[in-house]
């Protein structure tokens, strides 16, 4: 195993508890600090990250995940990543053991976090990693696992394409969130036409150019937001002309 994919429980001790527990789900609170950064890493339990105040940008290898308050990411046992923090997130952390999740997602995604499961996660972390089956602490961990199971993914996904020049498009963009460089001048750059660009895209990201583009400014735009920044100030960074302009090409989550 890579080293920067090591136990983590191995570095922070405070989730030994929580890795090592025989209950089935246990729950973390944790604060970080706007621009903390979480080194790559997996768990054996699969996890939900919900951040009651502040966004979290998680990066695996199949993508970026960005999660505003109202929202979490879901992530499987043992899928490696790392995570960004933004706005001094205050996060909430359910962790999940294999044989306790398999009605749960396979994969990673973003899950909606309505009011009961909110309330369901910060019950659970004043609940001790080894709590007993039979009592309260087992039927509000019931609970919570059902309301997981309930919530919705929703599309706060950017995939990340292993194809070459796919790749290097992607990371242009997200190095540059508002340039102005469309699909005929990345395809000029690459050598290629237009078109084929555009079928690259498709293939490699099930997104259009223009649609993972969008995307990319969606959640740099959620990042820049939880960090304090005016909505002014990250509409002219993205090249709008105004916020009105902004909002009008933005598309919130459902």
């Amino acid at each position: 195993m890579n080293p920067l994919e090591k136990d983590i429980a191995e570095s922070k001790p405070q989730l030994a508890p929580h890795e090592h527990a025989s209950a089935p789900v246990t729950a973390l609170a944790v604060d970080y600090r706007d621009g903390q950064h979480v080194p790559r890493h997996r768990h054996r339990r699969a996890q939900l990250l919900y951040a009651i105040e502040g966004v979290m940008t998680v990066q695996a290898e199949a993508g970026i995940w960005v999660a505003p308050p109202t929202r979490g990411i879901w992530l499987p046992a043992g899928m490696a990543h790392s995570i960004r923090m933004h706005g001094q997130p205050r996060v909430r952390t359910v962790f999940v053991a294999p044989r306790a999740a398999g009605h749960l997602p396979d994969r990673c995604c973003v899950l909606a976090v309505g009011p009961l499961l909110r309330e369901l996660i910060v019950a659970a972390t004043r609940v001790p990693p080894d709590w007993r089956p039979g009592g309260r602490d087992a039927r509000l961990m019931a609970l919570l696992l059902d309301e997981i199971r309930l919530e919705p993914a929703l599309p706060l996904h950017l995939p990340q394409p292993d194809e070459p020049r796919v790749a290097r498009v992607c990371r242009g963009i997200l190095s540059e969130p508002g340039a102005a460089r469309g699909l005929a001048e990345w395809a000029a750059e690459l050598g290629v036409t237009a078109k084929t660009v555009q079928r690259l895209f498709v293939r490699h990201t099930g997104m259009t150019f223009g649609r993972w583009r969008q995307q990319a400014g969606l959640l740099w735009a959620m990042q820049r937001l939880a960090e304090g920044v005016r909505v002014l100030d990250v509409a002219l960074e993205l090249g709008y002309d105004s916020p009105s302009a902004f909002a009008a090409r933005r598309e919130p989550p459902a």
